[in-house]
């Protein structure tokens, strides 16, 4: 990958890192290479096709034979296509309470991109509150807090604009 180099991160204890690594960056998280959260991804020079979660090698579009991608940093910003609230454990790398506290999940065409990313919404954020075409922008939230008191952190996506009554930081 070449252009926007992955992030390097601070792993200072009592700070926060990302639960995920290269998948985006924010201040305070990954270095202060931005002043705001932003989801990373890849893109075609050939083509023009996007991707994420940000990935190396070919073009994962067939009709092209480019052999090497760019990171880059995609939108901020989309519109909901779609939603749901899950009622179960979710998946690694995330967390899950005892007893599960249900948590929405928001699949958000990216402004620019116009693909769709799938991810979890602010805590605090339910179903009830999402509808379609609202506006997101990616935020950051603390997954965990380990023992040596370092924040885990992952992006989620919040409501942006006048549709945000509280969210997470970032």
């Amino acid at each position: 990958m070449s252009e926007t180099s992955p992030p390097d991160v601070d792993t200072t204890p009592g700070g926060s890192v990302p639960a995920v690594e290269g998948w985006f960056r924010a201040p305070g998280v990954t270095g202060p290479e931005c002043d705001h959260a932003e989801l990373l991804g890849s893109l075609c020079p050939g083509c023009g096709t996007y991707a994420f979660p940000p990935r190396s090698g070919p073009c994962p579009n067939p009709r092209c034979d480019a052999t090497e991608l760019d990171l880059v940093a995609l939108s901020t910003t989309g519109t909901v296509w779609s939603y749901t609230e899950n009622h179960y454990a979710p998946p690694p790398p995330f967390v899950a309470t005892d007893p599960i506290e249900p948590y929405a999940l928001a699949a958000v065409e990216l402004a620019r991109e116009g693909m769709v990313v799938l991810g979890k919404v602010a805590r605090g954020v339910g179903a009830d509150d999402l509808h379609l075409g609202m506006t997101m922008r990616v935020g950051v939230d603390v997954l965990f807090t380990d023992d040596d008191g370092t924040d885990h952190v992952v992006w989620v996506w919040e409501p942006a604009g006048d549709e945000a009554e509280g969210g997470s930081r970032g």
